[in-house]
């Protein structure tokens, strides 16, 4: 393996860059932004342009496959996504799915950045750059369906997993369906890897875990690998904490992707040998910078010195981070080359 771990940022490519702020603006909003294939790809390209990181990960959204089952996607400003309808305001669930109708032409824009991504990327930090695609996890997705927006508990979604388990499953089945044909088209567009994110997976107990979580990436894994055996596939269930482990073994995931409050040291010791972690620098000492970023490197780069590691933030890159601390992370990552 190799002594310096490549990296990547979750968001990289994002508002903490001007090239990117400038962008947005002169597009006039995220979706339009994130549907444009020119404009998309060129902000894929801004982060390894700028850093060379050794990842490069499509910019576009989660959401992007509840808009292509249907629901109608906006972005307010400072207000975040929205879905219309919100499925909990149906009076069944059946209903609300049955009257939703598949739109899956609205992904298209996403497969046109992703070919020019891949033929452009090549070119830049040459050739060493990873393409990387992504979709929600169906729990993760479930719930800005139900709900038609975020929330910090996701309340809505959980109470009504528990009141109509039926309903909820087959709600989850449809995103997860979608999300294979999603994603394989993005393999066959170029890029070469996926991540599965599921943002909100610590919301769950246990067996809620087990089944709106672990169950519905096994299957998602097993579809993509039976159609595409050579794609790798990192998962993301943030805050799943003590129920990693099943995880790491039950969905058949390739890599796994540890958030800010997971103890490497842990981790290490607790998932199996041969797996790939990615992670898992808080976003905070990101922005706090210094010596201290320094130190929280090294801790996570110790931990996790005597397995394959990708070099990744616990989350997303926050908004405000300095430019130069990326600069300095990136330098004490690679301080050995």
């Amino acid at each position: 393996m190799p002594s310096v771990p490549p990296i990547w940022l979750m968001r990289q490519a994002g508002r903490y860059l001007p090239e990117y702020r400038a962008l947005r603006a002169e597009k006039g909003g995220f979706l339009a932004l994130a549907t444009d294939p020119v404009a998309a790809a060129e902000v894929t390209l801004q982060p390894i342009r700028r850093f060379g990181f050794d990842g490069a990960i499509l910019f576009s959204d989660i959401l992007m496959v509840p808009w292509a089952l249907g629901q109608d996607l906006s972005f307010g400003a400072g207000e975040g996504p929205r879905l219309e309808p919100a499925l909990m305001n149906h009076k069944g669930m059946d209903h609300a799915l049955n009257a939703l109708e598949r739109v899956p032409e609205r992904l298209e824009p996403v497969y046109g950045t992703v070919r020019r991504v891949a033929a452009e990327l090549p070119a830049l930090n040459a050739g060493a750059t990873t393409f990387l695609g992504f979709a929600g996890s169906p729990w993760t997705v479930a719930t800005y369906m139900v709900a038609g927006r975020g929330s910090k508990d996701q309340g809505e979604t959980r109470r009504f997993a528990y009141n109509d388990p039926g309903a909820f499953q087959a709600l989850v089945d449809a995103i997860a369906a979608m999300t294979v044909e999603y994603l394989i088209a993005q393999a066959d567009a170029g890029v070469e890897a996926v991540q599965l994110f599921d943002s909100w997976a610590g919301s769950l107990s246990p067996a809620q875990f087990e089944r709106w979580v672990i169950a519905p990436n096994a299957a998602i894994v097993a579809a993509l690998k039976a159609k595409r055996p050579d794609l790798l596939v990192i998962g993301f269930p943030k805050g799943a904490g003590g129920k990693l482990p099943a995880y790491a073994r039950e969905t058949g995931v390739d890599a796994l992707g540890l958030d800010e409050t997971v103890d490497p040291s842990w981790a290490n010791s607790v998932l199996p040998e041969a797996m790939p972690v990615q992670g898992n620098l808080d976003p905070l000492a990101l922005i706090a910078g210094g010596a201290e970023l320094d130190r929280a490197v090294d801790r996570i780069t110790g931990a996790l010195a005597g397995r394959p590691h990708v070099f990744n933030l616990g989350h997303g890159i926050l908004p405000d981070t300095p430019i130069a601390h990326v600069e300095r992370l990136l330098a004490h990552v690679r301080r050995t080359r």
